[in-house]
């Protein structure tokens, strides 16, 4: 039986770190790997070559956009196994309409984002980032007891969450094991879900006003789009701990610099719109603010999750198996 032909299409320098030498060995035992040397730019006579190939493309970061004019390029083309998130910079709809099947490692890239998440949360009830700065700035630990005085810690306390993503499901998860009440705001989300049992279905207006934390995990649409505004962020009670993983563009960023600048909130940023922010941005520099490079989601070792849930599709393509993470045209308008 002859393996198909599989090509992959990424920056090379982010290749080494999603497919190890042993997860390209395993690809190689079930499919014939026309260049282990992944394709950046898809446009050169040895590129061209392997396209024209391959049954299974392998895209990641720094894929070029796979357009139309590509994919006539691409006529034995039947998969294309994204070894990252979101597949909507990455693939052109047109590939849906000429049968050409579509999975991606999403799931595999929300285990880090819930992992920071449940970090964030526990550490935002316990106050860990200004306790720290008291200790600093008062090593007799005095203005620390005081603080520890105070109603913190993660007993009894509310957690809301803005999505039942996959990435929001996994963080209520990861949050059943603790004493916390977590609320939950998503439009499409079902009271009789069983991966939601025990939540709290309520509008976004009393998430943000009941909540010791809130978390965003929403996709970023037109919808959604600045969905967090300044009215939101008014109703959170002092001392509230604002998350953001998801993506900057949900929340109107000058609104929320603004609220933090009051110091009556506490934010966790990992994401922000532009993606780097200004120079000049408050963010740098707020004690009550903790700042991260967009790191939530897969680094370092976390990456191999990545390449081998897209070596686990990639063996189910070929036996003939259905696909488990399989991108399927009408969920496209509500993926991140």
């Amino acid at each position: 039986m002859m393996r198909p032909k599989l090509a992959f299409a990424m920056a090379p320098d982010k290749t080494r770190h999603v497919f190890d030498t042993a997860t390209v060995d395993r690809l190689d035992e079930s499919c014939e790997i026309l260049s282990r040397q992944p394709f950046e730019d898809l446009t050169t006579d040895v590129a061209r070559a392997a396209m024209a190939e391959a049954e299974i493309l392998v895209t990641g970061w720094g894929c070029p956009m796979i357009t139309p004019a590509l994919l006539r390029q691409m006529p034995q083309l039947k998969l294309i196994a994204h070894a990252a998130g979101t597949v909507k910079f990455t693939v052109d709809p047109l590939a849906y309409e000429a049968g050409i099947r579509v999975t991606h490692a999403a799931e595999a890239n929300a285990v880090p984002v819930a992992e920071y998440t449940l970090a964030a949360i526990l550490f935002a009830n316990k106050a860990v980032f200004e306790l720290r700065d008291r200790y600093r700035a008062d090593p007799s630990r005095m203005t620390s007891y005081a603080l520890m005085d105070q109603p913190i810690g993660n007993f009894r306390r509310v957690v809301g969450i803005v999505g039942a993503s996959r990435i929001g499901r996994r963080v209520i998860k990861l949050l059943k094991p603790f004493d916390i009440e977590v609320l939950l705001f998503d439009p499409f989300a079902r009271a009789d879900d069983p991966e939601l049992s025990g939540v709290e279905l309520v509008d976004l207006e009393r998430l943000m006003s009941r909540s010791d934390v809130v978390s965003i995990h929403a996709p970023l649409l037109p919808a959604t789009r600045g969905m967090i505004r300044a009215l939101h962020l008014r109703l959170m009670r002092d001392g509230t701990t604002f998350i953001n993983t998801a993506r900057g563009g949900l929340v109107d960023e000058a609104a929320l610099v603004e609220e933090l600048e009051t110091g009556r909130i506490n934010g966790i940023i990992d994401v922000t719109e532009p993606e780097i922010p200004a120079p000049d941005s408050p963010l740098y520099h707020l004690a009550n603010v903790f700042l991260t490079p967009h790191l939530a989601g897969a680094v370092g070792t976390e990456r191999l999750r990545l390449g081998l849930m897209v070596a686990d599709e990639i063996e189910r393509y070929v036996r003939g198996e259905p696909l488990h993470y399989e991108v399927v045209p009408e969920l496209l308008e509500r993926l991140a």
